[in-house]
Order: structure tokens, then C-alpha cells, then sequence
């Protein structure tokens, strides 16, 4: 069953039913539209207290963010991770949890001012405390036991620190093969800064791969053209009391731009800029890579470039804010990637509406995300409920991104095969997942690549995958799933009514436009 990951990018959840019990590879969170985050708020499609165990890909919200959730509304068995996910779980699952209690707050005072009902948290610290205690680490490479007929084992991924791909095999009666079954999680470029390649087993049953750059063909990424585009987007955005933007996942990304940064200033590529991390998740996850550092591919200039002099976290709210006050030329570096929470958005109010100021996104943009939104180019946001004009520049370079490009997920494919039966594509946007399948065609036949809808389920039988009836009434109809929802129409619509009210020449044909409106409104 695809609960999640499912013609969109975020919400990786898929559960495996055998005769002896339930498991799920991922539990992540929903991000994008809010009709598409409402679903962390709606109970789970399946019991939490008949799944026997998790297997966890890797550490990122959206494929861990409900795993406090799950713990709360009843599973109790183990959560299977490597030891670096497990580590970064212990940092990033508590701040997930307590950005989740100080936006309900501050939603709550909105609402009691509005005479609205108060919401709750997705989950609470408490949950995500006792949800740690379920995690079992694991080595890549080394088998282990998830429920009885079932075993699995991790396969280095390339994505993120911890990041695999689990191999699953499922037993079947006296003397028959196991079905394997091999769930990519998300699979890493070439040239990954702290990432070595990714790899994975060949001759499978079954492949469930990730397609979130299945259609994009992605310009040199080596680490020198990396380092040189960057470089002239900072130079580029040197204004005097400007600022440089960054919205980086605290993760991995912010702690690649922390150190090709620092590199360069030492090298004298860049001249000194002071660069604030403004993300107290940063900072500890910053420490789970020292931890990790013998991991990384390039651990000792990694290790050097976080050591620059002019690099400074931000730990408390008070060192956040006093951030809008400072002067000169100077980068921040804020979660969330997105710009869909955390900090960014207070920087942004700060400064979008600057010429001075520059946004550079570094990684893919979801639809229906501000981030998406901003890279679309639209003259005025909303942010917070306020309005704003947009004057700073926004600029993109897609090559901090975690995630292979179309022609490097086709490759790792080719190298999985042969394939005894299907391939699922998930973790993408329709055009992304149908230009993965077109890139595969000479290698996987057309009438075996599925392109499985939110909540589907398929029987995999010794002649390939049976798809189940959809749900009559599923939790979102897939036309709604990665789109724009009636949150970003309203948005608009907003936007675009305080325009043409600012537009007209005087109070009279104001008055006019406002009553034709409120007409409409009641219906006349």
C-alpha cells in the first residue's frame, strides 16, 4: 500500500502485509499545499497497533516526521534505522515536535482573537521521546530479522548521512525463492559532496524508486562547477547592508553550504562575509556529522571548511531576531528548504521586500510551497498573513540538491536489473515520474511500470503486481495531490484584490469595486 510518496514528493509511507504481520518503510511527514499537510492531522489509513515494525530509509521529515505520531496512537514495535539516522533522529524529530507546539501557539492566539476553535500538535515532545526508544540501529550490509518470513538489510543510498536503500525479502513456502523487494529511498547524485555513490543489489522481484528528478536533466555537478556557481551567486548578491538568503534543510544541506563556503573564503575565491546558520537544529546536526565524519567521503575538507572563523549559529529567539539588525553585506542560512516554516520565514519578512537582498534556492521546491512559489516569480507573497511585495532577487542552482537527476536514476535502475517483475515509481510529480518511465522504456517493459495513486495497494504475485480498488473515498483524489490547493487560490485572489483597490483613482470607484465584490459574496 503507498500511503504517502505517492504522485508527490513528501509523505513517504508504504506498508507491507504478509501472513505474518504488517511493516512500513518510512513514515514521513506531508509538506506542500495545505490541503496536502492536512493529512498530518488525519488518522493514519491503517491500525498503528497492527504494524509490527518500521524499517527507515533515512533521518528526513518527510520519510521519519510521523513516526512520533505512529508511537502515539499505539505502535510499540521497533524502528529499524542505520546508527546515523538514528542519531539524526534524536535531533531533528524533538525540533520537529517543538516547531509543531510554538506554531500551534501562536495559531491558537490568532484563533482565540477570532473566536475560532484551537487545534493540538501533530505530536508532542513526550511522543517523540518514547518514540527514540523504539529505534534498533543496523550496519549497511548486515541482515537482520523485522518479523518472522521477513528480513531485510541496508544498502548505502548516497542522499543524506545514514541514507539506504533496504533490500527486503519475504518468505514463501518450503523450497520456493523469497521475494525480494528493493525500496530505493532517495537515491543521491553524482559528485554528492559528503555522499559516496549509490549503491544497491541486482536481480530482484520487485523496485520501488524514488523519481523526484526523473524528468530533469541536471547541468555539470562536479564539485568545482558546484563551487563556481556558488560563488558568483554570492558575488552577484554583494550589496551594501544587503543579504544573501539561503532556505537550506538544516540537514545536510546547510552544513554543504556551511563548509564549500568556508573552503572558498579561506582559498580567497570569496572575500570574508560573515555567514549566519540560523537554525539551532543546524547546529546540533552539525555535531552528528563530526560524530559521522570517518562516513564522509570527504569528512577532512568538510571538517576545514566548517572551522571558518566566519560561520555563527544562532542557538535562541533573541539571537534570531537580532539577526534583522545587522549591518553590512552577510549571509543567512535558515530552515526550512521550502520555506514552508521555521526561521526562514522571519527572515523573509525581513527582507524580501528589499532590492538589496537576494533569495538563492538550492534544492527542488514542492508545488504549492512558498518556495515554489517564489521561484515561479510572482510580484507579492503572503507570509504569516502579510502581505509583500516581492523586490528582492530570487535566484536557483539546483546542485546542493540530495537527489539524482533523471539520467542518474535511470542508470542506478539499469543497474538493479534484471527485474523478475515491476517497477514502482513514487517520491515525484507526474511529469517527473513519467520522464523517469520514458528514460527506462528500452529497459523495463512499459506494461510493467506502475504509477501508483495516494492509499493504492497491489498483490505481488509470481506473475507481477495485482493493483487493489482504490478507496471509494480516498483521504485526497490523486487531481489534488502535489497541486495548488484553494489556500494558494485565496492567496492569490487576495493579492490580486488589494492591487486593483490600490489601483483605482479615488474613494468612489474603490467603494464601487468593493460593493460589486461583497455582491458577489452574498450571492446576487
Amino acid at each position: 500500500m503507498f500511503h504517502g510518496a505517492a504522485r508527490a514528493v513528501t509523505g513517504s509511507c508504504f506498508r507491507l502485509q504478509t501472513s505474518r504481520g504488517q511493516i512500513l518503510i518510512d513514515c514521513g511527514l506531508f509538506q506542500g499545499s495545505k490541503t496536502e499537510k492536512s493529512l498530518n492531522y488525519r488518522p493514519f489509513p491503517f491500525d498503528p497497533r497492527k504494524i509490527a515494525a518500521v524499517i527507515l530509509t533515512h533521518a528526513h521529515i518527510d520519510h521519519s516526521g510521523l513516526l512520533p505520531k505512529l508511537v502515539h496512537h499505539g505502535f510499540d514495535g521497533a524502528i529499524h534505522a542505520t546508527p546515523a539516522t538514528t542519531d539524526l533522529c534524536a535531533v531533528m524529530l524533538p525540533d520537529s515536535a517543538h516547531i509543531q507546539e510554538i506554531e500551534v501557539e501562536q495559531y491558537n492566539a490568532r484563533a482565540a482573537r477570532r473566536h475560532r476553535d484551537r487545534i493540538v500538535p501533530i505530536y508532542t515532545s513526550a511522543d517523540v521521546k518514547a518514540c527514540l526508544k523504539c529505534f534498533s540501529e543496523h550496519r549497511t550490509g548486515d541482515w537482520f530479522d523485522v518479523i518472522a518470513g521477513v528480513r531485510a538489510r541496508f544498502w548505502n543510498a548516497g542522499h543524506l548521512l545514514g541514507s539506504a536503500s533496504i533490500e527486503v525479502e519475504i518468505a514463501r513456502d518450503a523450497g520456493n525463492t523469497p521475494v525480494r523487494i528493493l525500496f530505493s529511498g532517495d537515491i543521491g547524485p553524482d559528485f554528492k559532496l559528503l555522499q559516496p555513490d549509490p549503491e544497491g543489489p541486482s536481480g530482484i522481484d520487485y523496485l520501488i524508486c524514488e523519481s523526484t528528478y526523473g524528468d530533469t536533466d541536471r547541468e555539470d555537478s562536479s564539485e568545482d562547477h558546484r563551487r563556481k556557481l556558488l560563488a558568483e551567486e554570492v558575488r552577484a548578491a554583494i550589496q551594501p547592508n544587503g543579504a544573501l538568503l539561503i532556505p537550506s534543510f538544516a540537514v545536510e544541506r546547510a552544513q554543504e553550504l556551511i563548509s564549500d563556503l568556508g573552503q572558498m573564503m579561506a582559498e580567497g575565491t570569496l572575500p570574508v562575509i560573515p555567514i549566519y546558520v540560523d537554525s539551532p537544529l543546524a547546529s546540533r546536526a552539525t555535531e552528528v556529522f563530526k560524530k559521522h565524519a570517518n562516513e564522509l567521503e570527504v569528512g577532512a575538507a568538510f571538517m576545514r571548511g566548517l572551522r571558518s572563523h566566519q560561520i555563527h549559529f544562532t542557538q535562541t529567539r533573541e539571537q534570531s531576531i537580532a539577526l534583522d539588525h545587522v549591518r553590512g553585506f552577510h549571509i543567512v542560512i535558515a530552515a526550512s528548504g521550502m520555506c514552508e516554516a521555521g526561521r526562514i520565514r522571519h527572515r523573509l519578512k525581513n527582507w524580501i521586500w528589499r532590492d538589496e537582498a537576494t533569495v538563492l534556492l538550492t534544492g527542488f521546491q514542492a508545488e504549492g510551497t512558498l518556495g515554489r512559489i517564489l521561484q515561479q516569480g510572482v510580484p507579492r507573497v503572503r507570509i504569516q498573513g502579510e502581505e509583500f511585495r516581492v523586490r528582492a532577487r530570487i535566484r536557483s542552482i539546483d546542485l546542493y540538491s540530495g537527489h539524482a537527476d533523471g539520467p542518474e536514476l535511470a542508470q542506478w535502475i539499469r543497474e538493479r536489473l534484471p527485474l523478475t517483475h515491476d517497477l514502482f515509481l513514487v517520491h515525484g510529480e507526474p511529469a517527473a515520474i513519467d520522464g523517469l518511465a520514458n528514460r527506462v522504456h528500452g529497459d523495463v517493459r512499459p506494461e510493467r511500470i506502475c504509477r501508483p495513486v495516494l492509499d493504492e495497494g497491489f498483490i505481488l504475485t509470481d506473475s507481477g503486481a495485482s493493483p487493489l480498488a482504490v478507496p471509494a473515498e480516498p483521504r485526497l483524489p490523486p487531481e489534488k495531490v502535489g497541486r495548488l490547493d484553494w489556500h494558494n487560490d485565496l492567496t492569490a485572489l487576495i493579492l490580486d484584490i488589494n492591487d486593483a483597490v490600490a489601483g483605482l483613482a479615488d474613494e468612489r470607484a474603490r467603494s464601487a469595486l468593493i460593493r460589486r465584490l461583497r455582491r458577489s459574496l452574498e450571492g446576487e
